[in-house]
């Protein structure tokens, strides 16, 4: 799946991209360690990931370290996908890469784990909001699990220029709807590059099986 070429978010991200590096981005973290202790225990290293807005962050690469072997990560920015290629060198070949605007990206298959770190919270729409939540819904094979961060209730109200909708744990619970039971949450207070901090909200939580079962 391709993001329309020059479409107004690929050309965005891939202009911040363009002007702060990959380790630069308020987002980067160099060891994504909230991620990965809440992945801790809830995989086979067979089961298919995604990392749902993932561009250069390092996540693919600590999993790709503990032998997970069907790996996704999906960006709407080809120059962050293309930074974090270039960094995994060959190992890059055990990925799948997907450039493409979430919204409008069609899945042609399920996951056992959807990841997705800062990207609902530029949803700010109903209608967005609504389209994340059928996507991850039929996206993810009941009885997996979704991983979802966004910024705090008391987090920034911009990033990267664009407006963010901030979430509490029980409102981000309820946006993801009766097809997900939460197991657990988390309050992380991230420091950016240049020494900030934002609040973060981090949910896991189950997708019900058929029969509506957690």
């Amino acid at each position: 799946m391709s993001a329309p070429s020059g479409s107004a978010p690929s050309r965005h991200w891939d202009q911040v991209y363009d002007a702060k590096g990959a380790q630069q981005v308020s987002w980067f973290q160099p060891q994504p360690t909230v991620s990965l202790e809440l992945i801790d225990g809830l995989l086979d290293r067979t089961d298919p990931v995604i990392d749902v807005g993932g561009g250069a962050s390092p996540l693919v690469d600590r999993l790709l370290d503990r032998g997970h072997t069907d790996l996704t990560v999906l960006d709407v920015s080809a120059h962050a996908l293309q930074l974090a290629q270039r960094r995994l060198g060959d190992r890059a070949q055990q990925v799948h890469w997907a450039t493409a605007d979430l919204l409008q990206w069609r899945p042609e298959r399920r996951y056992m784990l959807w990841h997705d770190r800062a990207v609902f919270h530029f949803l700010t729409t109903p209608d967005e909001q609504a389209r994340y939540r059928e996507l991850a819904t039929t996206s993810i094979t009941p009885g997996g699990y979704l991983i979802i961060a966004t910024f705090a209730a008391d987090g920034p109200e911009q990033c990267s220029g664009l407006p963010v909708a901030r979430h509490r744990p029980d409102d981000l619970a309820e946006q993801l709807g009766a097809a997900f039971t939460t197991l657990t949450t988390r309050r992380e207070h991230h420091h950016t590059p240049t020494g900030a901090e934002q609040p973060f909200t981090w949910l896991l939580a189950r997708r019900t099986d058929d029969t509506g079962q957690s």
